[in-house]
């Protein structure tokens, strides 16, 4: 499934220590406006992988006990300057994003319901970049040169990105299964 992405320049810059301190600020505050739904606020996506390169977007996974009572949590969120965008192109979430006072994109919020094997998927990317980072190098290579190539084009970006990714997933699932 396809959906439309705004314009915005692709830019992936080296990993940066303040991403960190950026995502626990706003975590904190994402966890006032979901209340007692917010079960646990994760930082994923390449921000969250130390030694790799970005794009300086702070993505953040938020478990929730109901995904229902989302929708109606959704003012709170935006009162932080978030845009609603529903589910977003992946069934049973509900996306959020923010941008900085001059349009540039600086947050996501994927929020799942507990048990969403979607959480267990971008969990397990990210502590498997971490934990081999001759792939997170591989990956961190392959987004540079993505991101030269297309630094006008969201979906050039991110298509040339699919296979790796999905690879990625393959092994970070293996590598978590108890098996």
């Amino acid at each position: 499934m396809s959906i439309k992405l705004d314009f915005f320049k692709v830019e992936v810059v080296p990993h940066d220590r303040s991403w960190r301190d950026a995502f626990e600020t706003e975590s904190k505050q994402i966890a006032l406006a979901l209340t007692e739904n917010a079960i646990a606020i994760h930082h994923i996506g390449s921000t969250a992988i130390p030694q790799i390169q970005a794009k300086p977007i702070i993505d953040m996974l938020v478990e929730v006990k109901d995904i229902m009572k989302v929708d109606a949590q959704s003012s709170g969120v935006e009162a932080l300057g978030y845009e609603a965008m529903g589910e977003f192109g992946i069934p049973g979430r509900r996306f959020f994003r923010k941008s900085n006072e001059l349009g540039i994109r600086t947050h996501h919020i994927h929020t799942f319901e507990v048990n969403s094997a979607q959480i267990y998927r971008h969990l397990a990317f990210r502590d498997y970049l971490i934990s081999h980072p001759e792939d997170g190098q591989q990956y961190s290579e392959l987004k540079r040169k993505l991101a030269n190539t297309y630094h006008d084009n969201i979906q050039g970006y991110m298509d040339g990105k699919d296979g790796f990714i999905k690879e990625i997933d393959r092994k970070a699932a293996k590598w978590r299964s108890p098996d």
